[in-house]
């Protein structure tokens, strides 16, 4: 597969990746439940779930089956003019799964694209209803949304963004109380947090966006429940609309099928992605309460929601959502997410016990504990990376983070194993 290799150094430009500096990158050429298969014969575990969109493991057969059936029968149809099976029932299983009256499905392409939408609806519902004061948004610090610009505006603090500051509107930040496990200044933290949002909230704000318990990309960093009760109970109370981007917690990341079920709160919009197919297709899903979907009907093509994707509802990808939702609810997957659980938790507390690593914390399938200091770019990062890669694994830490975040089929031996090679990390690399 060397052609491969060459082809891909002379044509191919990757994400999140300096390519000066990078390794020619495995071939991958198949996959195998938690296990990514290469070229060169390897067999590498996935402890990060491909970017945290596999939910039950590399090319599952039923999944891969739905997506055949339906690339046979349709594989894609302009969704302004029309509707079909795949979407239509995907988005009434979505409403089934989610409080409230979370109702109305809009389907997009992406997790960015899903948090554009709610934020575009955000502002577009307080005008339709003639409010034009409500033009503000606010966002937690360290918060990361996406990459596209509205996305990147309220993930400004993520870090990731400097190269387009200028660009980026302006949103109000409040403090994230994140917490780890024996926390004691976290009810300290949590009143600081508030204190700020109670300070932010106007009759000119239309939207708060939050990542619910577990804001992924800027280290993992986690908040209790206590904290989204609060949250939204003081958003409610002022009349603006809450927004849940669960494109990484959604479909079972918490423990529960979806963070806001698990923390007991009823958003007004929620953002999903990433889990959405279970790994197979890109598809983003942006699902809003009844009532917000009424604002925007009227005689006027103005008041309707000028927003879509070339592939919006594709039925492939709803296909695949489908499949993986009916995996999900399983009973054995519940068992296995609880499994994942049990062994971070055990793990995490023997961690602490010999004193390795700093803020451990955990929630549901997602553990993580700090390895050192510095940003996305540090050397402990790519050092534990290195450590992990070469004893076939896939780990990919946030700087100095690590965390695992394994598909649900991952074998319980693997998972320790897995945990048996990041305390071997600190004692070789500390």
């Amino acid at each position: 597969m060397s052609d491969i290799q060459d082809l891909d150094r002379r044509h191919v430009w990757h994400p999140f990746t300096q390519a000066k500096t990078m390794a020619p990158p495995p071939v991958a050429v198949g996959g195998a439940g938690a296990y990514i298969l290469t070229a060169e014969g390897e067999r590498i575990l996935d402890l990060v779930s491909s970017w945290w969109v596999n939910l039950h493991g590399h090319a599952h057969p039923a999944v891969a089956a739905a997506v055949a059936e339906q690339a046979a029968r349709l594989e894609q149809v302009i969704f302004a003019d029309f509707t079909h099976a795949p979407a239509a029932r995907l988005a009434s299983r979505l409403a089934g799964l989610l409080p409230g009256d979370l109702d109305r499905v809009f389907y997009s392409d992406d997790g960015s694209t899903a948090v554009e939408v709610a934020l575009k609806i955000s502002l577009q519902y307080f005008a339709n209803r003639g409010d034009h004061r409500r033009r503000r948004l606010l966002a937690f610090e360290g918060a990361y949304h996406g990459d596209t610009v509205g996305a990147m505006s309220v993930g400004r603090s993520s870090g990731y963004f400097r190269a387009w500051e200028g660009l980026l509107f302006p949103v109000d930040l409040v403090p994230f109380p994140a917490t780890w496990l024996d926390d004691a200044e976290v009810e300290a933290k949590e009143a600081a947090a508030l204190a700020a949002l109670d300070a932010a909230l106007g009759d000119d704000v239309a939207a708060l966006i939050i990542e619910p318990l577990i804001q992924g990309a800027s280290g993992m960093r986690m908040c209790r429940p206590e904290f989204l009760r609060a949250v939204a109970e003081r958003v409610k109370a002022a009349g603006v609309l809450l927004v849940f981007d669960e494109v990484m917690t959604g479909f079972g990341r918490t423990g529960g099928i979806f963070a806001c079920t698990k923390a007991g709160v009823e958003p007004d919009l929620v953002c999903l992605s990433k889990g959405l197919t279970g790994g197979f297709l890109a598809m983003g899903a942006t699902v809003a309460r009844e009532s917000i979907y009424q604002a925007f009907l009227g005689e006027s093509i103005e008041r309707a929601f000028l927003h879509g994707h070339s592939y919006t509802a594709n039925p492939l990808g709803c296909a695949a959502g489908l499949a993986s939702l009916d995996l999900l609810l399983a009973e054995e997957c519940r068992l296995r997410i609880a499994g994942i659980e049990a062994v971070h938790r055990e793990r995490v507390l023997s961690l602490m016990k010999a004193g390795w690593g700093r803020q451990p914390r955990l929630c549901g399938t997602v553990a993580a504990v700090e390895m050192g200091d510095g940003g996305y770019g540090s050397a402990a990062g790519a050092r534990l990376k290195a450590f992990f890669r070469q004893r076939g694994m896939l780990l990919r830490p946030l700087g100095p983070v690590a965390y695992f975040l394994p598909p649900y089929c991952i074998e319980t031996a693997d998972l320790h194993r897995a945990w048996d090679t990041l305390e071997a990390a600190f004692r070789e690399l500390a």
